[in-house]
Formats: structure tokens, C-alpha cells, sequence
């Protein structure tokens, strides 16, 4: 039997309504501060996208997407194109309009696997069972609204206004209603846990909002895993070191619990 779409998959659905021209809805479930969560509008995006390439073998490779204003809760539209089409890579680029005005750019490559040289020399934070930490909305409450649609899990050592020595922030993530981890997944969650660079502040409040410029994400692999279950956590880890002019970087890895490296990202956000 089918299985019933979770709320992720219905406050990121598409529907077609013409060739490149997709009716979408912002759903104020995934509101952070003063609007929705860019990992979630990366994803109804990378939904997009995904409908215009059309083609199951070309996995997700790359996607970066511009925020230019806010979204508001309601319907929004998504225009598609293929920038070019390939032997073995496609570009395409999605652009999201609300009431006639843009308030989001983005460009993904998509290809199939390829064989050739390899090698990882990146590691999996080593972190204790994910039972063994609190979840994020419980460990801190009112966070944001977006926070009761997962089961974080804060596992690195400094707290979120700690005026710690690093930015650093991580632990295990799933949405809260079980659903199987695909790159539309991964994506929400390269933007899904409070930024690492409150850490370094004294305190929670004293940097305020901090909305993305733009965020880039790298597919490691192809999505989902083999065997991949609803039940399946991912690791997350985000550091930042740059705070300049306004500006802050964080960049972002993505592990399945076994060690796959998924996704790496780097974003932009304007600091107060």
C-alpha cells in the first residue's frame, strides 16, 4: 500500500500547472523568526527542480539558492527551466514569486553516479546515543516554531549563549513524524538547527535574527541510502568562523548514523 505523505511532504508539495510554472504553499508550520526557515524553502525548491529535470537517475549534486525577501504564509508560485542538459550533467533553475514579486533564486546540478578516483578524509562527530541527550525543543523552549516539526537532539558541548571560544553546533535529526531520509530531507536539515555562531554570543538573545543571504549544498551520494527506514536519524555538525562586516559563514556536514557522509553546505547570514 502507498504510504500516506507526512506534513514535510505536504507543506513542500508542488503541483504543475503548466510546463515550468509550479502552485506551491508556505506553511507558517516552519516559521524560525520572522518568517520561514531556509532549509524548508530549499526544499520545496529542490522539489521543483527535481520535477524539472524529470529524470530518476540524476540524483541532486549541487543546489544554491539566493533569499532575496521573506516569504509570507500562502501560496507561491515557482517558475523551472533547464539551463542545459548534458551527456551527464543537467543545470537547471528554479525561482519562487509570491504576489508577483521574487523572493528566491536557485540553481542545481543533477548526474548520475560516476565511478573514478576516490577518497574521504572527513570524520563523523562522535556523539553518544541520541537517547542519551534531550530533545532541542525541550532543552530549549519557545525556540522556534519549526523546532516541534523535528527530534533534534543538541549533542555538542557548548550551549546556545554560551560566549563559548567556537562556534559549534550539532547533534542527530529527524523530523518528528517518521519519514525515510531523501536529498529533499537533507536539504531542510543543512538549515535546521539554531545557528552555531549563538554559541559564541554571551547570551541567547543578543544577536537577534540572523536570515540566510544564500546557502549551498553538496549531495555526497546518492539519496536514500540502500535499506534507508522512516526510523533513521542523520548526524548533523555546524561551525562558523568568520563573523565580519555582518555577515557570518556556517558551513554544515550531514551523516547518516552509520557514517555515510550525505551533504555537505556552506551558507551566508547576515549578523546583528
Amino acid at each position: 500500500m502507498p504510504t500516506e505523505p507526512t506534513r514535510f511532504d505536504r507543506d513542500t508539495a508542488i503541483v504543475r500547472i503548466e510546463s515550468g510554472r509550479y502552485h506551491g504553499r508556505i506553511d507558517p508550520g516552519w516559521w524560525i523568526v520572522n518568517g520561514p526557515n531556509g532549509g524548508y524553502i530549499a526544499a520545496i525548491l529542490l522539489r521543483a527542480l527535481i520535477a524539472e529535470v524529470d529524470d530518476l537517475v540524476r540524483a541532486p549534486r549541487s543546489l544554491t539558492i539566493h533569499y532575496l525577501r521573506p516569504p509570507a504564509e500562502g501560496p507561491v508560485e515557482i517558475h523551472t527551466a533547464r539551463e542545459r542538459e548534458g551527456r551527464t550533467l543537467t543545470t537547471a533553475s528554479a525561482r519562487l514569486f509570491q504576489g508577483g514579486k521574487l523572493m528566491a533564486v536557485a540553481l542545481g546540478a543533477f548526474a548520475p553516479a560516476r565511478s573514478g578516483f576516490e577518497y574521504s578524509d572527513r570524520k563523523m562527530p562522535a556523539f553518544a546515543p541520541a537517547d542519551s541527550y534531550p530533545k532541542l525543543r525541550d532543552k530549549y523552549p519557545g525556540l522556534v516554531e519549526m523546532q516541534k516539526r523535528y527530534d533534534s537532539r543538541w549533542a555538542t558541548p557548548h550551549e546556545l549563549g554560551a560566549g563559548a571560544h567556537e562556534a559549534l553546533g550539532g547533534g542527530y535529526i529527524r523530523f518528528e513524524e517518521p519519514r525515510v531520509v531523501d536529498a529533499l530531507a537533507v536539504a531542510a536539515f543543512t538549515d535546521a538547527f539554531p545557528p552555531s555562531v549563538i554559541t559564541r554570543a554571551p547570551e541567547r538573545a543578543a544577536l537577534g535574527p540572523i536570515p540566510t543571504v544564500d546557502l549551498t549544498i553538496h549531495f555526497r551520494t546518492t539519496l536514500p541510502l540502500p535499506g534507508a527506514t522512516p526510523a533513521d536519524r542523520c548526524v548533523v555538525q555546524f561551525t562558523s568562523k568568520t563573523a565580519k562586516e555582518g555577515f557570518v559563514e556556517e558551513d554544515a556536514e550531514v551523516w547518516s548514523e552509520s557514517g555515510v557522509l550525505l551533504a555537505q553546505s556552506r551558507q551566508l547570514a547576515i549578523v546583528g
